[in-house]
């Protein structure tokens, strides 16, 4: 069975290496708990034990794959069961009671929902969700949505058999004033059922705000009295109730629901039903009839990994150019700008190692052109001075070494034959003037495109803040309060071959009249300061100087400092590639200490900080795409990386039903 031309997702599961990294006698137990009715009953035991054994072959290829378009959106889900019995337990434990399997010649299948569909057989299952929006009027450009061809003849031959009462609601009728009339009256009585129950909130508002004002507190809830038991009933256990007041009343009129609304309604909602389910059934006539292997496309498979543990593509230019998207820039004449820009595939390749989580993107546009001009951008001189600037507490970097003049013919290349019929030669003429106008050489000089950010600590400050208070007569009142915030301390430094450019720029905002009393000028410095004590940056010094340009919030980050094998190592990464950067988060949770504030907010802080990592990511060409790879290093005892989620995950949760617990009692 081929893969859908319209798929715009897919992605593969290596069961034979993510089932050797799941540890079941951790993992059961947790789907158990999480998926317990947190309904009436909340002590129900879950309807399925173990979700270890529910017949599907978790140790064979899972496939994957969504479609797109107008009117239908598709996603479907490909297994390999291992046990039919137990899989055919673990569906009816699902879904609903009462509800039948349907049995077909070569599959059986089963609505768990009214968009949810599973079908199987004695080797295969295939789940399939569907969204179907009847085709209609596109407002944008007054086309008619195209509707998807799988679903083309299954939507004609159940519109055939459809009820009169939605026949007649799906055509226009004429109008009636009468009809309108009543319509017009419904919506007044609502209206006016709405004013007095604001009125009503208002004014309750109101007494509680003069009652919080007095006591500080919301009045005590009286005790309900114990229900009597005795026989003998004693006129002194009569509780008076008092006197029922503006605030206590709630108005009790309840409008009918409209018969005939209701019943097109519920027709409607069947007609739809019934043309999902046809759609369903299509799709899984289709592949049962088949040899039961998926046939996908190379270009999507042109970058999977094997020993990756998921392989996911997608394709941009479907997700923009195909779906609804499209007729929102359709009318403003973008279509064609846009859909150069977004036409490109991206591949990723998930592997949870035992130490750390990969995940590595490969980005490729489908013109091979447009691509040759984004790689050229990624092959930039590197800059080792501004690597040095990071040092022993930083807390993160990201790093930037582009050819900023590349840049120019990357933009030239969006804008080329991308006009829409009339205004192509306009367009044309836009961007000749464009590179008569523009110096890209002496632009480029002023930024060539290194440039790097440091994130060194985040500081404690006591901030002033305006609050509001009330008098009894709502008059308003401002009282200034103090809280501490955390602020960064960074600097940011990207090189330039143009020095005077940015020295005159600064010297002219120190003699601008109006800029002059907030930015001054040191020795080497120019500094910028707000003048207000509530403000979350103090200053900012900019300087120029060995063909950099800095901006710091303090003079101390431009110092060289001696750097540890650690700082050194980063140093050097954000050096060797075109995009690159880390985080520390044990380092930002410490910064971020004070944000916590409840206990919940503290044993989560805690639990986080005694397991997370850092974070690392590099990007570079790689052949004829742009690979960007990201690490997500673990730093507790877990069995893997893929068991570290759930480890810490599991232990947040725990917390929280503690604290719930506890809150009860």
């Amino acid at each position: 069975m081929k893969i859908p031309q319209n798929t715009l997702f897919y992605m593969e599961i290596n069961g034979k290496q993510l089932n050797k990294k799941v540890n079941w006698e951790k993992f059961n137990p947790f789907l158990q708990e999480i998926s317990k009715d947190k309904g009436k009953d909340k002590d129900k035991k879950p309807s399925w034990m173990d979700y270890s054994k529910t017949g599907i072959k978790y140790d064979a290829t899972q496939y994957h794959y969504a479609t797109l378009n107008d009117s239908l959106q598709t996603y479907n889900a490909h297994l390999i069961i291992d046990n039919k019995e137990k899989f055919q337990e673990f569906i009816n434990s699902t879904k609903k009671k009462g509800l039948e399997i349907s049995k077909k010649n070569n599959y059986s299948y089963v609505d768990l929902d009214e968009d949810l569909f599973v079908a199987w057989n004695d080797q295969h299952a295939v789940i399939t969700m569907i969204n179907y929006q009847k085709p209609s009027k596109n407002i944008w450009n007054d086309r008619v949505y195209a509707v998807d061809s799988t679903a083309t003849a299954v939507v004609d031959s159940v519109y055939v058999d459809v009820d009169s009462a939605a026949t007649v609601y799906d055509t226009e009728k004429p109008f009636d004033y009468k009809e309108e009339i009543q319509y017009l009256k419904d919506e007044i009585k609502y209206l006016k059922s709405s004013i007095k129950s604001n009125n009503e909130d208002i004014a309750k508002h109101q007494k509680d705000i003069k009652y919080l004002e007095k006591h500080h507190q919301y009045p005590e809830e009286k005790k309900q009295p114990e229900p009597i038991t005795d026989s003998v009933y004693s006129e002194e256990t009569v509780e008076v109730m008092p006197p029922t007041s503006g605030d206590d009343y709630i108005e009790t009129e309840v409008y009918p629901v409209d018969s005939e609304y209701q019943k097109e309604m519920d027709s409607l909602r069947a007609i739809k039903f019934k043309i999902i389910k046809g759609i369903a059934e299509s799709n899984f006539d289709r592949y049962f009839d088949s040899n039961l292997e998926i046939e996908t496309p190379a270009e999507m498979l042109s970058f999977r990994d094997s020993d990756s543990d998921v392989f996911v593509f997608a394709d941009y230019g479907k997700i923009i150019n195909e779906g609804p998207y499209k007729n929102l820039y359709s009318r403003y004449d973008f279509t064609k700008f846009l859909g150069k820009m977004y036409n490109s595939n991206s591949s990723y390749n998930l592997y949870f190692d035992k130490d750390k989580v990969r995940l590595i993107n490969n980005y490729q546009h489908k013109n091979s052109d447009m691509q040759k001009n984004i790689s050229n951008i990624f092959k930039g001189k590197k800059n080792k001075k501004l690597n040095s600037l990071i040092n022993d507490k930083s807390i993160g970097y990201y790093a930037i070494n582009i050819d900023g003049y590349k840049t120019f013919d990357m933009m030239y290349s969006f804008f080329q034959d991308a006009g829409e019929g009339e205004y192509q030669k306009e367009l044309e003429l836009m961007i000749e003037t464009m590179k008569i106008v523009l110096d890209e050489e002496a632009i480029a000089k002023i930024a060539p495109g290194n440039g790097i950010l440091v994130l060194n600590e985040l500081k404690s400050k006591k901030v002033e803040y305006t609050d509001y208070d009330y008098d009894d007569d709502y008059n308003e009142k401002e009282i200034k309060k103090t809280k501490d915030v955390m602020v960064p301390d960074f600097v940011f430094a990207f090189a330039t071959e143009n020095e005077g450019y940015w020295k005159r720029i600064f010297d002219a905002m120190t003699t601008n009249k109006d800029l002059a009393k907030k930015f001054t000028k040191n020795g080497d410095f120019y500094t910028f300061k707000e003048g207000k004590s509530n403000g979350y940056l103090d200053q900012l010094f900019f300087a120029v100087k060995d063909r950099t340009v800095y901006l710091t919030t303090s003079k101390e980050n431009l110092t060289i400092k001696k750097q540890s094998s650690v700082s050194e190592k980063w140093m050097k990464d954000s050096a060797k590639y075109p995009l690159s950067g880390r985080l520390d988060l044990q380092k930002l949770l410490v910064g971020l200490e004070s944000e916590f504030k409840s206990v919940s907010e503290r044993k989560t802080l805690n639990s986080l900080r005694e397991n997370v990592g850092d974070v690392y990511f590099k990007t570079e060409v790689k052949g004829e795409s742009i690979q960007s790879e990201m690490n997500y290093n673990i730093k507790n005892s877990s069995e893997n990386s893929l068991m570290y989620f759930f480890d810490l995950f599991d232990e947040i949760f725990k917390s929280m039903e503690s604290d719930k617990k506890l809150q009860t009692l």
